[in-house]
């Protein structure tokens, strides 16, 4: 039953069940009152509007005539079916919603990349995004089962607002895992929880102060960039080279604090070695204030040799804050972010920001520590493992047949590969081209900070495949799409 909002005036020269009468009217041309939708009773609306019973009795009275309600005994007033009446008002709301034309935007100010994604949007069958999982692997019936069980038990305590770095329990559970996993040394303390790493990002803000120099690699993960655009501060893109960051130009800078990806960077899957770890690590010592962002986004997904250590694990002085999601390695909707500060800043975030309330559920927070404390988060990561392995392998299969034009590149970790032109065919008509076909390809160009004046070919004629959300039968199609669509490269 929706609550009507009716304003009453007395200077329309209209009588009282007259505008009543004309706003529910309106509502159900406009299609704000849906068919079927359940309206106040004629007592419980004239004591809101403070009118007589009466009054409203008329202007419902009114409204059953012209068909618009449906009065059903012993139930109430009903919107009746009048999808043909809506049409009536059409042009009126069109001349009204000119003024916010704005809000039907395209995906890019460019006309020629709307052009394209709208073509896309039509078009598409087998999208290679990098960044989409495999849903159809989530285990629906333990979550299932986890959430009812904790509904049952659950008691007044649970539906308290609780802490604001996450409940304890649950960042004892991911200290642990953290641990075990990464080799990051923390304690519970240190944790804090956010619905996704957007929330810790603007924490960090109110951490390490506004206008912060921040060095990120070129090219990069862009919605940290546009997340840190946001904040005003002043960012500097670090060209990369084999082993990551460039620690030499990464000096040239005054930047306080370096964002980086070590375990496997985003979008070129460049795994950092230790040496180029030390000289990050050596770089942050350098001044007191200096700090490195370690965003671990999928490190549970390697398939050549043992996993890699966080950069966190090599840290003695407290400069590396590291980061990490549940988003690719359980769901995107699960929004379960955590950052594992050093105590110094530790103790700024609680003079600073711990008056902010934690922005996930605790229900949420109850179901994901029992889903990982129990040992279903690593049975499903084992499962999701051997699944990304073999789609993996079978994408490499079948890009040999690529090798006399493309370099294969980014292939020992993560959920995408990528293909670099060895005769530098731009981006854009790779793109185009797959796209002709049905195949949804994302260019490497959208991960640049800096648009134009960029030197390295590397930028220019290189594209993402990912293949966590397609299954081989998918995949095979799409690369059979892909070699008809790039025939004339190959």
């Amino acid at each position: 039953m929706n609550d009507l909002t009716i304003r009453l005036t007395d200077t329309e020269g209209k009588c009282l069940y007259q505008q009543i009468y004309e706003y529910i009217r309106n509502e159900i041309r406009q299609g704000k009152l849906l068919a079927g939708e359940k309206l106040p009773s004629t007592r419980s609306l004239a004591e809101y509007l403070q009118v007589a019973r009466s009054t409203v009795d008329v202007a419902y009275g009114q409204l059953v005539a012209e068909g618009y309600l449906e009065a059903k005994p012993c139930k109430g007033y009903f919107v009746s079916h009048v999808e043909d009446l809506f049409h009536l008002s059409e042009d009126r709301l069109q001349t009204s919603y000119a003024d916010v034309s704005f809000l039907k935007t395209n995906s890019s100010k460019d006309p020629m990349n709307a052009s394209l994604a709208e073509w896309q949007k039509e078009t598409i069958q087998y999208d290679f995004s990098p960044h989409a999982i495999s849903l159809k692997d989530f285990p629906y019936a333990t979550w299932k089962k986890i959430t009812k069980s904790i509904l049952v038990d659950a008691n007044s305590e649970m539906f308290a607002l609780g802490e604001a770095q996450g409940d304890f329990e649950l960042r004892e559970t991911i200290g642990r895992y953290l641990h075990s996993s990464r080799g990051v040394n923390c304690q519970p303390e240190q944790i804090i929880i956010g619905a996704g790493t957007d929330y810790l990002f603007m924490l960090l803000e109110k951490i390490l102060g506004r206008h912060v120099p921040i060095a990120m690699e070129e090219p990069t993960y862009k919605r940290a960039y546009q997340v840190f655009q946001s904040f005003a501060y002043k960012i500097e893109a670090i060209p990369m080279d084999a082993y990551g960051m460039n620690v030499e130009k990464l000096r040239t800078t005054d930047a306080r604090v370096a964002y980086v990806m070590p375990s496997h960077q985003y979008p070129t899957g460049v795994v950092m070695p230790i040496g180029r770890r030390m000289e990050l690590l050596k770089w942050s010592k350098e001044k007191e204030d200096r700090y490195l962002i370690e965003d671990d986004y999928d490190s549970e997904f390697r398939y050549k040799g043992k996993p890699i250590p966080s950069l966190q694990a090599s840290d003695r002085d407290g400069r590396v804050i590291y980061m990490g999601t549940f988003s690719k390695s359980i769901a995107p909707a699960i929004r379960v972010g955590f950052m594992v500060l050093p105590l110094k800043l530790l103790k700024v975030y609680r003079e600073n920001c711990g008056f902010y309330a934690s922005t996930v559920s605790r229900i949420d927070q109850r179901i994901l520590n029992e889903f990982i404390k129990e040992g279903y988060f690593e049975r499903y990561l084992n499962k999701m493992r051997k699944v990304y392995r073999e789609r993996h392998d079978f994408l490499l299969s079948r890009l040999n047949f690529f090798e006399k034009e493309f370099t294969v590149s980014g292939e020992n970790a993560g959920l995408h590969i990528l293909l670099s032109s060895k005769s530098n065919i731009p981006e854009r008509e790779l793109l185009e081209a797959a796209c002709k076909y049905g195949i949804k390809l994302y260019g490497i160009s959208d991960a640049c900070m800096e648009k134009k004046g960029n030197e390295n070919t590397f930028f220019s004629n290189t594209v993402l495949l990912g293949y966590g959300a397609l299954d081989k039968q998918e995949l095979e199609k799409g690369i059979e799409a892909l070699k008809k669509a790039w025939s004339l490269y190959l």
